[in-house]
């Protein structure tokens, strides 16, 4: 049977506003669905050469300029959607380290998930945006190709990961698999979205409507998303981890319930035969515990 680890810590409340749907409060119930025998790893920071692989340099230069300007225990906006506290910086990059060890244990044959925060897959190259500061899944897949060829991405946010769709939007090095709600912010993701120049054909989207179930999803799976894996082959598969397409959750109008994260689960470990990388995006509903908890108890079915 593969291990199952986990990256996670307390240190993400570092980041945090009140009342703002993207706080610790939303990790902490994704943490109660880790199970007891599962191995806890601690989050490391990603270097500026880390996050230089999916980020341009000035945008990282004036996220932290604007972390400085923050006061200690205030907070300001990069964009309508996205605060930063003082400390944002360092645990934005903590939450990236996070998805590069979740890669590092992958190669070392454990099923790893980096439940960590901000969530990442809205940034693109230059701007943050949706809760976003640094994409984490790009970051990651970026790591990855360093020591492989081909790496497949698998959000099923309920939002479309137009973020990590910009950043490898032209690589054939990257296939990128979207499934989510869709005319849902932030209005990108649509079929024709197929990438361009020697990326084209690497970008799948599967916008489902509002209301969408199990049902729906196991067809995307199966006819779209499932194939596209088997025929592009990657090395790794990194699966863009948000429950905001839960029947309960506040930020998504989709009908998923928490078994049905373990189907999907499943789905991807089979694909991959062998260990797969979670990096949590959203989910801010009162059932995304039991829907982490579905995902850990399929990775140990594989």
């Amino acid at each position: 049977m593969i291990p199952r680890e986990v990256v996670t810590g307390t240190v993400f409340a570092r980041h945090d506003c009140a009342g703002h749907p993207e706080s610790q409060s939303r990790l902490l119930c994704a943490m109660e669905g880790i199970p007891g025998d599962v191995k806890v790893l601690k989050p490391e920071i990603a270097t500026p050469e880390d996050l230089a692989r999916a980020h341009d340099e000035y945008y990282l230069e004036s996220v932290a300029e604007r972390c400085r300007e923050c006061l200690p225990g205030k907070c300001l906006y990069l964009d309508t959607d996205t605060y930063i506290t003082s400390n944002s910086y360092n645990i934005a990059r903590l939450a990236a380290g996070s998805a590069i060890i979740a890669v590092q244990r992958v190669f070392e044959g454990s099923h790893c998930f980096a439940l960590a925060r901000p969530p990442g897959h809205h940034a693109d190259c230059r701007h943050a945006m949706g809760f976003c500061i640094f994409n984490n899944a790009a970051i990651a897949a970026s790591y990855a190709l360093l020591r492989c060829d081909r790496v497949a991405i698998v959000d099923w946010d309920v939002h479309h990961g137009n973020g990590t769709q910009e950043i490898f939007y032209d690589s054939p090095d990257v296939l990128y698999c979207s499934v989510h709600q869709a005319c849902h912010y932030p209005g990108t993701g649509t079929p024709e979205e197929t990438g361009t120049g020697a990326g084209k054909g690497f970008t799948l989207n599967i916008p489902l409507p509002a209301g969408s179930s199990a049902r729906e999803y196991r067809a995307a799976f199966e006819h779209i998303i499932i194939p596209g894996l088997q025929k592009y082959q990657p090395d790794i598969i990194i699966v863009s981890a948000g429950q905001d397409c839960l029947f309960d959750d506040p930020l998504g109008n989709i009908d998923l319930h928490p078994g049905d994260f373990g189907e999907m689960t499943r789905s991807v470990c089979e694909c991959a035969g062998g260990p797969v990388a979670f990096i949590l995006e959203g989910g801010y509903g009162p059932s995304h515990g039991e829907a982490v908890a579905e995902i850990f108890r399929a990775m140990g079915n594989k």
